[in-house]
C-alpha cells in the first residue's frame, strides 16, 4: 500500500470510528438524566461546606491544570500547544464548575461542571489527532470543536436529551485509542496517552461503584471522590508527557 493510500485508510478509520459512535447513539432515541446521579453516597458536611469531600476533592484538578498551564506559559509545551492549553485550562476550571456542582447537586449546576470538561475533551482530542495527522489540522479543527463541545451542554440543558453530551465525552477517546492503534507517534514517550486512558477507565469505573467503594472502605473514601482523584491523575500523567518527551527524528 503507498503512502498515500496508507493516509487516506488511516483517516478514514478515525472518521468512521466517530461517526459510527455518533450513529449508534442517536438510534439509541432521546436519553435522559437519571436524577439518581445527584444522589452521591458521601454527603457529609465539614466545616461548613456541604458534601465536603466531593467538594474539596475538586482541588486536584485545579493543581494540574495550573501545572500544566504554568508549563505552557514557560513554552515547556511543544506541539499543538494551544490545544494544550484548553484542555489545561477546561481542567483547571473543572475545579470550580464541579465544586459549585457538588455544593448543591442539581440539574442546572451540573451545567457548570459539565461545560469545563467539554473544553478539556474536545482540547485533548484535536491536540492529539493534530500531532498524529498534521499540525495545521490545530488551526482548522480547534475552534469548531470547542463550539461543538460546548453546544452539546447546552443541548442536553435545553431540551433534556444526554446524546450529544455523550458522544462529545466518548468520541475523543475511541478517535485516541483509535489513532494509537492506526498512527506512529511523532513525539516520544507515547505510550503515558494509554496510561492516561486506562487511569481514566478506571475513574469511571469508580463512578459507577460509589456507594459499593464507600461502604467497602468502611466510609471512608466514596467512589465518586476516587473518580475524581483518579481523573486528576489521568491528566497529570498526561502533564507528565508533554514535560518529557521530545520529536522524533524521523516519522513515517
Amino acid at each position: 500500500m503507498s503512502p498515500g493510500s496508507m493516509r487516506y485508510w488511516r483517516e478514514g478509520v478515525l472518521l468512521l470510528v466517530l461517526l459510527a459512535a455518533l450513529a449508534l447513539i442517536l438510534a439509541a432515541g432521546p436519553i435522559f438524566q437519571d436524577l439518581r446521579l445527584h444522589a452521591y453516597a458521601d454527603d457529609r458536611p465539614a466545616l461548613g461546606v456541604p458534601h465536603f469531600f466531593n467538594v474539596v476533592s475538586n482541588a486536584a484538578f485545579l493543581l494540574v491544570g495550573l501545572a500544566g498551564l504554568l508549563a505552557g506559559a514557560a513554552r515547556k509545551i511543544s506541539g499543538a500547544s494551544r490545544s494544550w492549553f484548553v484542555v489545561f485550562l477546561g481542567i483547571a476550571l473543572v475545579c470550580f464548575g464541579s465544586a459549585y456542582y457538588h455544593w448543591a447537586p442539581n440539574n442546572a449546576t451540573l451545567v457548570w461542571d459539565r461545560l469545563p470538561m467539554t473544553l478539556a475533551f474536545m482540547g485533548l482530542f484535536v491536540a492529539v489527532v493534530s500531532e498524529h495527522i498534521g499540525e495545521h489540522l490545530e488551526r482548522l479543527l480547534l475552534a469548531p470543536a470547542l463550539i461543538v463541545g460546548v453546544a452539546s451542554v447546552l443541548w442536553w440543558h435545553y431540551t433534556g436529551d444526554l446524546r450529544f453530551y455523550i458522544w462529545v465525552q466518548l468520541s475523543p477517546f475511541l478517535a485516541i485509542v483509535a489513532l494509537l492503534l492506526a498512527y506512529p507517534g511523532r513525539y516520544t514517550h507515547r505510550a503515558y496517552l494509554w496510561h492516561g486512558l486506562g487511569l481514566y477507565a478506571l475513574a469511571k469505573i469508580a463512578e459507577g461503584l460509589d456507594r459499593e467503594i464507600y461502604s467497602v472502605t468502611a466510609q471512608l473514601l466514596s467512589g465518586h471522590v476516587l473518580k475524581h482523584l483518579l481523573a486528576a491523575c489521568a491528566v497529570f500523567v498526561i502533564y507528565l508527557m508533554l514535560l518529557r518527551r521530545s520529536a522524533l527524528s524521523r516519522h513515517p
